[in-house]
């Protein structure tokens, strides 16, 4: 049966108005369909059509990987790169890159702290996906720039935004992004270890999420999970070996949701990998 419109059309054509081809009035009749199954189903148009162009917001959580990068042992631990093909020449590009692992914002694997822990290369891909909660210190922070996240922290959390689901992962904001515009020294809080000082996890916290909500990871805005004063880096041996992992030089995390986000943690599956540099996308 045709539709109210292509009947109309029809007419209009018997009577000596413009033709209507078949294919326009194919995809009409196709578009009649779309809308009454849209209107059975009780949906309105204007939804499915919202529905159909929505897209999740994607944060990137990554820093530009800089051959100036600061590192947590000075400015010269980075990396550097060189050009091995150039359009000039070969007729296409290509770079070579020498640099430690734990660059930029990078992933601290499982077996970067524990021997028998999982390498990059071991971390199931599903535990790479996962529910993100960003709690938010910055206030500590500017009062201290050693502070720490604990567990009374993880419990305000709760009472605001709601349990931290398990399998999450959980970033801490501090607001130190704010330094790299003052310089490596400066993110760092130093020149180099052990001169260094800027926020991180305190390990009670880093347990409580291991044992009561079963995350798959923790991330900060700084250059290590512990705070930059650790001279025991109790959360690299006490959170990691439990084969969970760690991402550290987060960007950006003041402009995501508390809760209400998924992180996406795209780390190179290199062969006995003690982590990497990483592209870190939330989505929401």
């Amino acid at each position: 049966m045709c539709g109210p419109r292509i009947k109309a059309l029809l007419e209009r054509e018997q009577a000596g108005a413009p033709a209507v081809n078949r294919r326009q009035a194919l995809k009409m009749g196709a578009a009649a369909a779309v809308g009454g199954a849209v209107l059975a189903a009780g949906i309105s148009p204007a939804a499915a059509s919202s529905s159909r162009r929505r897209r999740p917001r994607v944060y990137d959580l990554t820093y530009r990987l800089t051959t100036d990068f600061p590192t947590f042992f000075g400015d010269d631990a980075g990396g550097s790169k060189s050009t091995l093909y150039d359009y000039a020449t070969d007729g296409f590009y290509i770079q070579t890159w020498n640099f430690q692992e734990q660059w930029g914002t990078h992933m601290d694997a499982p077996g970067h702290f524990g021997p028998g822990a999982w390498k990059v290369d071991e971390i199931p891909a599903g535990n790479l996906v996962a529910p993100l909660a960003v709690l938010d210190i910055s206030a500590k922070a500017a009062a201290d720039p050693n502070a720490t996240v604990e567990v009374d922290d993880l419990i305000a959390y709760e009472r605001r935004h709601g349990r931290i689901p398990d399998g999450a992962f959980v970033a801490m904001n501090s607001g130190w992004e704010a330094k790299r515009a003052d310089g490596n020294d400066a993110y760092r809080g130093g020149v180099g270890y052990p001169d260094l000082n800027f926020p991180g996890f305190g390990i009670e916290a880093a347990t409580w999420l291991a044992d009561r909500r079963d995350i798959v990871g923790i991330g900060v805005d700084t250059l290590s999970l512990d705070p930059g004063n650790s001279a025991d880096f109790a959360v690299h041996y006490g959170f990691l070996p439990t084969n969970r992992y760690g991402v550290e030089n987060l960007a950006g995390l003041g402009s995501v949701p508390p809760r209400g986000t998924t992180v996406v943690v795209g780390t190179a599956p290199w062969q006995d990998g003690s982590g990497g540099p990483s592209r870190v996308l939330a989505l929401g």
